[in-house]
């Protein structure tokens, strides 16, 4: 958390509208939003100097995909948070997100009321 004890979430996500989206709707929790439009920004973004709390991990980006990024960000802080966002709901993509490492999965469209549910589970405000 920062200095003003609200979270710093990192929403790693190539399609503008989509970020923008998820950004209006973490405004409820006086976050500080984090925008990587690949894995590669993503895991860049990850360091101690912005403190992230928590990651809302697109799937399907470009350069790196977000079960890379998500591998990779696992390997440096375990502890993180991060939680998977695909528009591709098939069954085994929860599955394949969880074996990735990501702790939480959300399938898109998301709805504002389940996005607040999921990240309320790791951010206590």
């Amino acid at each position: 958390m920062n200095e003003n004890n609200f979270p710093n979430i990192l929403i790693a996500e190539d399609v503008e509208s989509n970020f923008l989206y998820l950004k209006a709707v973490l405004s409820k929790l006086n976050a500080t939003i984090f925008w990587a439009k690949n894995g590669i920004e993503a895991v860049n973004l990850c360091h101690p100097d912005n403190a992230i709390d928590l990651v809302l991990m697109d799937l399907q980006m470009p350069d790196m995909n977000g079960y890379e990024a998500t591998q990779a960000l696992k390997k440096k802080y375990p502890e993180l948070p991060i939680i998977a966002q695909t528009a591709f709901a098939m069954s085994d993509d929860r599955e394949k997100a969880m074996d990735a490492g990501c702790d939480d999965y959300l399938a898109k469209p998301i709805k504002s009321k389940d996005l607040l549910f999921v990240v309320g589970k790791y951010i206590k405000s």
